[in-house]
């Protein structure tokens, strides 16, 4: 595993599990809201963040968390592996709202100057409507790939831990 894309709705533990996954590996780990959001939650444009993917993907070795389906299909033609973090929706809303009390008033640490930890009304959509606006689509890009690529589904935490643990042994 060089090159491993890392994908799950808000709150299923993508940049922890990353974080993890890349140290195990040795290789530099990518948080692609890093470099999406701009201060103060202010997006990319469009053409930049292609160019700004094409960028980060070009590298040797990383592993990268974030969703952006936009840009799925050039990130996996790249990756040698990817792995689904297809929690549940209840622990996608529970882990959201504990992030929020836990960096209440703070930024955290792969996110831009003045991204402040925040829940509104459309990320609460944004969450409720990832199984039907997000997950076919990253289903039928997986499934086209997965006879090219290493591709891993991992529905709880116990799943992940254990696939860390292996790594580790």
């Amino acid at each position: 595993m060089k090159r491993v894309l890392v994908l799950g709705p808000s709150g299923s533990g993508k940049s922890t599990f990353a974080e993890k996954l890349a140290d195990l590996l040795g290789v530099p780990c990518i948080h692609l809201d890093s470099y999406y959001w701009k201060p103060n939650w202010v997006e990319t444009p469009e053409e930049q963040w292609f160019e700004t993917v094409g960028e980060l993907i070009s590298r040797e070795s990383w592993v990268m968390d974030g969703n952006y389906t936009s840009t799925l299909e050039m990130r996996i033609r790249r990756a040698d592996t990817a792995i689904f973090l297809n929690v549940p929706r209840r622990l996608s809303f529970w882990r959201v709202f504990k992030r929020r009390v836990m960096h209440r008033g703070r930024v955290r640490r792969e996110l831009a100057p003045g991204c402040y930890e925040k829940i509104d009304l459309d990320f609460i959509r944004w969450i409720w409507n990832y199984p039907l606006r997000s997950k076919p689509l990253i289903d039928r890009i997986l499934s086209e790939n997965s006879d090219r690529k290493t591709v891993l589904v991992l529905k709880n935490s116990r799943d992940a831990k254990e696939f860390l643990g292996q790594l580790s042994k």
